[in-house]
């Protein structure tokens, strides 16, 4: 594992959206879907919006590996359950600040305690995603 650069974090948590794919047994890619992210200090956190049944969030905890594409940057990542209580409330509030504009009833759908359980951090990999092993990743930081 290695770490964002600045450079990747400002152009990710710049973007409007993100486009994420899960890896596939076999190690090939999953379509990507669209979905909204922000950067919270160093790390750049997704939640899954309607809950832990999305399609795209069940794929993503079961092979704990894929791809996104944001702000010009391609980059393999790994997906760990943001499970530490104490970052919540400041997602919730980068969640706002980039996505207000929106409306409540679009943002309420990513923040607060029911959202809360279905955040999932990214983990920045070197290499391709077809040579980890495909395992659940949840560590937290």
């Amino acid at each position: 594992m290695t770490t964002w650069t600045a450079d990747e974090l400002n152009r990710i948590g710049a973007a409007d959206e993100l486009q994420i794919a899960s890896t596939r047994p076999d190690g090939s890619l999953r379509s990507y879907v669209t979905i909204w992210a922000v950067r919270v200090g160093s790390d750049v956190y997704v939640r899954s919006a309607y809950g832990s049944d999305n399609p795209w969030y069940r794929r993503a905890l079961a092979s704990g590996a894929g791809r996104i594409k944001a702000g010009g940057v391609e980059r393999d990542v790994g997906f760990a359950i943001a499970s530490d209580p104490e970052i919540q409330q400041d997602i919730d509030n980068a969640y706002h600040a980039k996505y207000d504009r929106y409306g409540a009833r679009i943002v309420g759908s990513v923040v607060g305690e029911h959202s809360h359980e279905v955040t999932v951090r990214l983990l920045p990999h070197e290499g391709s995603t077809s040579r980890w092993p495909l395992e659940p990743i949840s560590s937290e930081r």
